[in-house]
């Protein structure tokens, strides 16, 4: 029992003190909004590094210091963390990790002992600091303040903006680089707002994001809308969907990627559907509701702006997700990304989007049923609709996964032809 202890309990704390003396090192979990994340961040005075190694010797590592029997995206992040420390760049006695909790019945919940775990030989004086909103981690908690926490819900907008816009214009671009021009000049504007004041004011800041991309020249032509929905990491991090993007970019596709926001206003109306589906703490449920309309507000702020200057489709209104996922399963089952889901899917089906890539990762089960396991209720409701579920895992290679996305691919094509042979029928 003493050596269970000694771990549960013996391991560096975090504390404020440590903002001034210690670099904290991010996993690469959200390329896009982390362009912001890691501006504003150091701008409140924290040395940030978002990682950006990606080798196989990443994933070798996971291997090494996690159990394959836990979810890949734990084992990309742990790896990522150990093969940064074992690169001689840091100062051990002055670095830390920093990660990301939901609190919710997910093993993304239970990450923060497993860091720990794998560090605590090689890295012992190396602390893990926690990001949450569920009372977790008490003792190695990141300190968030109402204007911090702000910040930070502006800066997953704006990053959301950005993003949507790029991939809506990178397929189309006239002249190469275009695209990634307007992505650097649309993350410095923002990021200046942060540092000059003015960050708040998130219509305007959208509509200068929407009109640097819009200024970009475009070519008229019709290409294939790929949605990619799934697991929070695998969907959004580079290193865990091995590049999804920029491969369907390469095969001359559009993807669409669905908004940050919506995973941020999935776990907060999730507190709000517990007080009336389980009885939990009304005064909790009331406040996380609140919480959701000012945000929800916003949402639909930024929508108006992408619905006014007219070149871009908007991003989904949450209330949307909600009543799509309505009709695929209750907005009870919530763990992992739950309901969230097949309301995407649902979602990209009723704009046009009906190619879609559901990534998972292994070892996430709640995914795979909440994913995999609605493609047949989805294609009942939406009979074009064309899904692809992907795992991603140590084992899975490139070339497999990259295979099945172009048999969905060549569905696809079919698909665009035989709506064209309709349409000069008719």
């Amino acid at each position: 029992m003493e050596e269970i202890r000694d771990y549960t309990n013996d391991y560096p704390k975090w504390d404020n003190s440590m903002k001034s003396t210690h670099k904290i090192l991010v996993p690469d979990m959200l390329p896009w909004h982390f362009l912001i994340l890691e501006e504003v961040l150091k701008l409140e005075g924290y040395d940030i590094e978002v990682l950006k190694n990606d080798s196989r010797t990443v994933i070798d590592e996971g291997l090494k210091h996690v159990h394959n029997d836990t979810c890949y995206p734990c084992l990309c992040v742990v790896g990522q963390y150990i093969d940064a420390l074992k690169s001689g760049k840091y100062d051990l006695e002055h670095t830390a990790l920093m990660i990301t909790q939901t609190g919710g019945g997910c093993r993304a919940s239970n990450y923060m002992p497993l860091i720990r775990k794998a560090i605590k030989t090689e890295f012992p004086t190396v602390p893990v600091v926690s990001i949450n909103f569920s009372g977790l981690e008490k003792d190695s908690s990141f300190k968030i303040s109402v204007k911090l926490f702000l910040k930070m819900a502006f800066s997953i907008l704006y990053g959301d903006s950005i993003m949507w816009c790029y991939n809506q214009t990178k397929p189309y671009e006239k002249k190469n680089g275009a695209a990634d021009r307007a992505r650097d000049e649309a993350v410095n504007f923002v990021v200046e707002k942060f540092r000059k004041g003015g960050y708040n004011r998130y219509k305007k800041i959208t509509r200068r994001i929407i009109d640097i991309f819009a200024a970009v020249g475009r070519k008229e032509e019709k290409k294939i809308k790929v949605g990619i929905v799934g697991e929070i990491y695998v969907k959004y991090s580079y290193l865990g969907n091995n590049n999804l993007e920029k491969f369907l970019l390469s095969e001359n596709c559009e993807p669409v990627v669905p908004a940050l926001i919506d995973f941020v206003l999935y776990c907060i109306v999730n507190v709000v559907n517990d007080g009336k589906l389980y009885g939990h703490s009304k005064f909790k449920s009331s406040v996380y509701n609140l919480v959701y309309k000012i945000v929800h507000h916003m949402q639909k702020k930024i929508i108006k702006e992408f619905e006014k200057e007219g070149t871009f489709v908007p991003v989904h209104d949450f209330e949307h997700l909600r009543h799509c996922a309505d009709k695929v399963l209750n907005q009870g089952v919530k763990m992992g990304e739950g309901w969230l889901i097949p309301a995407e899917m649902a979602a990209l089906a009723e704009t046009g989007v009906p190619n879609i890539v559901c990534a998972q990762p292994f070892g996430c089960l709640p995914n795979h049923i909440a994913g995999k396991g609605a493609i047949r209720t989805l294609k009942e409701i939406y009979k074009d609709e064309n899904i692809v579920a992907v795992d991603y895992d140590p084992s899975a290679t490139r070339v497999n996964q990259e295979n099945r996305i172009k048999l969905m691919l060549a569905t696809a094509k079919e698909n665009e032809v035989r709506k064209e042979t309709d349409v000069k029928a008719i």
